[in-house]
């Protein structure tokens, strides 16, 4: 359930304005990956961890991929990687984790929304997948943390985009500023360095504060942590978010 990284840690770089290069392709490098600084944007970008570990307490070293809220008519989404869905574990998503610590508190999957072209046969091309999360006194966790409009048909490469991702290895989300290109019809990719295991899932947040891209798809995300992939959000991935945001 996590995507295939063969190269070795992420180098940890200081957070400063440079490296926190606005998506929409505003002053600062591209394709520098450092740690994220906790922002209210940062904050709709979570772990996720199995049940047991965060009912027993264990949170640090525990969490897999990474997932985000998205604008929901209920409050109640999140979207990731379908291949971090296909378990049988319980799930909880931990918004802004960073730590050992839930910031934002920790929030069980209720319910999850596969495509068919990867409930059928998990098919690269259609790695992307909701969860619909349990309220928590009266509230969503959009309501805590506010979530980004989850965009389709857009066109690859448009302007850059902000990958914030949570690698296995570290306790601290990071994130990359760069513009993706088209791998082929179906599958995007981008070059941001040292996104490992863990960071499927990742959402890709251009400077509309659109998810347009979510790390995943071709290689269950890349063979690599210097290139990353995510499905071209198309007519499946359109369908499943209405159907995940109509979900009662």
């Amino acid at each position: 359930m996590k995507r295939n990284a063969l190269l070795g840690a992420v180098v940890l770089l200081a957070v400063t304005s440079a490296s926190e290069a606005a998506a929409d392709g505003g002053p600062g490098p591209l394709g520098v990956t450092a740690v994220a600084a906790a922002t209210a944007q940062s904050a709709r970008v979570g772990a996720l961890f199995t049940a047991a570990d965060a009912d027993a307490g264990r949170l640090a070293g525990e969490h897999f991929c990474t997932a985000s809220v998205v604008h929901s008519p209920h409050h109640d989404l999140i979207v990731t990687a379908a291949h971090c869905l296909g378990g049988a574990d319980e799930l909880v998503f931990a918004p802004g984790y960073r730590d050992g610590k839930a910031p934002h508190g920790i929030w069980r999957v209720e319910r999850v929304l596969l495509p068919d072209g990867w409930a059928q046969g998990q098919d690269e091309d259609s790695d992307v997948a909701f969860a619909v999360l349990d309220g928590r006194g009266g509230e969503g966790v959009e309501d805590v943390v506010g979530g980004n409009r989850f965009a389709t048909r857009t066109t690859t490469g448009a302007t850059a985009v902000t990958v914030t991702g949570y690698p296995d290895s570290l306790e601290v989300p990071v994130r990359c500023t760069n513009r993706p290109t088209a791998h082929n019809s179906t599958q995007q990719r981008i070059d941001c360095p040292d996104l490992t295991g863990g960071t499927s899932g990742s959402p890709w947040v251009n400077g509309d504060g659109e998810v347009v891209g979510v790390l995943g798809g071709h290689e269950q995300g890349g063979a690599t942590s210097d290139i990353s992939y995510s499905v071209v959000l198309g007519s499946e991935a359109a369908e499943l978010y209405r159907d995940a945001a109509s979900d009662p």
